[in-house]
């Protein structure tokens, strides 16, 4: 059977196609898995290559930090791709005294550390961590900028509660165990506003990127993340 030349290169082009599998850039709405308690997929050491596996262990099919004081490297985890709008979920939890977040549309600078130009879901321990006696710095809060609201429910020190963000249309909302308990628009004068009488003040590019990678923090204590997917929208 004869076959031109045009045939060869569209099944050459088709076979391509179907073996390479797409980005959760090329599926809008799909989940991409970055953790599924086994291996870690589209994740790596912020600033670095490969995973960062002096500072990150998986501990019974979660990733938990190697605190500082057991000679953990403290290296933040970073999405592998940007991300504009988006739904991310996870389940955190911490030990006593605990501290760490998520930030989103982070840019990844040569001289400056993720929080520079993303701003964070915190996640603590806030009956043993002073940050926890300021709402803007408690659990779920937008860090420093929006305190959570009343219906804000966490668990106990040692068991994962479950988080999500979602990011569309310049409204982002944080969720704690099922309840919305941030809510606010990405860019709006209040926002500005309060970034402006904050620690962010003399950052230029704080909450002002298009799109950045997604940080998961590595603040020094020990903490644990699982169930770890996220999804274009």
């Amino acid at each position: 059977m004869k076959r031109t030349l045009a045939s060869v290169l569209t099944a050459a082009f088709t076979l391509t196609a179907f073996l390479a599998p797409a980005s959760a850039a090329d599926k809008p709405g799909e989940w991409q898995v970055l953790f599924d308690g086994k291996e870690t997929k589209g994740l790596r050491a912020f600033k670095g290559e490969g995973f960062p596996s002096k500072g990150w262990i998986n501990d019974k099919g979660a990733l938990k930090t190697v605190p500082r004081e057991a000679g953990g490297q403290v290296t933040d985890l970073i999405t592998t791709e940007k991300f504009k709008d988006f739904e991310l979920e996870l389940e955190w939890k911490v030990a006593p005294g605990g501290n760490s977040g998520v930030m989103y549309r982070v840019a990844e600078l040569k001289d400056s550390p993720a929080w520079h130009t993303g701003p964070e879901m915190q996640i603590l321990d806030d009956d043993k961590h002073p940050d926890g006696r300021n709402p803007k710095t408690s659990a779920g809060a937008l860090y420093g900028l929006v305190a959570p609201n009343d219906t804000r429910k966490v668990k106990p020190v040692g068991e994962f509660n479950a988080a999500k963000i979602v990011f569309k249309d310049n409204k982002v909302e944080h969720w704690l165990n099922g309840t919305k308990i941030v809510e606010y628009t990405w860019g709006s004068a209040e926002v500005k506003a309060l970034a402006a009488q904050s620690k962010f003040k003399d950052k230029p590019r704080f909450m002002s990127e298009p799109e950045g990678h997604i940080v998961f923090q590595h603040h020094g204590q020990e903490f644990w993340i699982r169930n770890i997917r996220v999804r274009r929208l």
